[in-house]
């Protein structure tokens, strides 16, 4: 029914800005019936638990990204080099736009969600993991790619694209830090320099 759909989806719109913006701890779920415009049973009959609805918000904002501005900075049009680069300056404007609203840096939901809760619920830290593989496997991509063709030398492409998704997450907690999303652009072109070698 769209009325459900509908429902489902303000709770998760709304849940999804409020951890984004603050904490999963510090949201509670009479907070978001309330800015969801829902009651509380409603709530319950789409989420049996505020767990249950921060693995949806979880789902959610990683079919944004992978169908956004990931998809865009991946695509296999762009020459593989140039994906990174792409990568970077999305990153940066995605965090830069939320600054420009909010006059604060929202940093990655699924890194402030990871730091907070990767320690005390291991569901979360699973389905966490389990979108970090998904964007490692897109620099692995990319990097296999650049190797293919000769803009890159032969290197670890697994170990180097984990490293390089460890980066990008670390300018971007860093930039959170200051409040300052031109820390991502400064720091960002960088990660083209990352490297594991290949073991013998």
């Amino acid at each position: 029914m769209k009325l459900d759909t509908d429902t489902r989806s303000r709770i998760i719109a709304t849940a999804r800005d409020m951890f984004h913006g603050r904490s999963y701890a510090d949201v509670g779920i009479q907070e978001i019936c309330i800015g969801a415009r829902v009651q509380k049973g409603s709530f319950y009959h789409f989420f049996p638990s505020k767990q249950e609805l921060v693995m949806a918000v979880i789902d959610d904002m990683a079919e944004d990204w992978a169908h956004g501005f990931v998809a865009e900075a991946f695509d296999q049009n762009l020459p593989p080099v140039e994906r990174l680069d792409y990568m970077i300056d999305a990153a940066y404007y995605w965090q830069k736009a939320a600054s420009d609203i909010k006059g604060r840096m929202p940093g990655c939901l699924f890194g402030n969600l990871a730091l907070e809760m990767s320690t005390r619920d291991d569901v979360m830290r699973a389905k966490l993991n389990a979108v970090f593989d998904k964007a490692r496997d897109r620099f692995r991509a990319t990097l296999d790619d650049a190797v293919h063709i000769g803009a890159l030398a032969a290197m670890d492409t697994e170990a180097t694209a984990t490293a390089m998704l460890a980066y990008l997450e670390g300018i971007i907690l860093l930039a959170k830090t200051r409040n300052d999303p031109e820390v991502i652009l400064v720091l960002g072109p960088a990660i083209k320099t990352l490297r594991i070698e290949l073991s013998h």
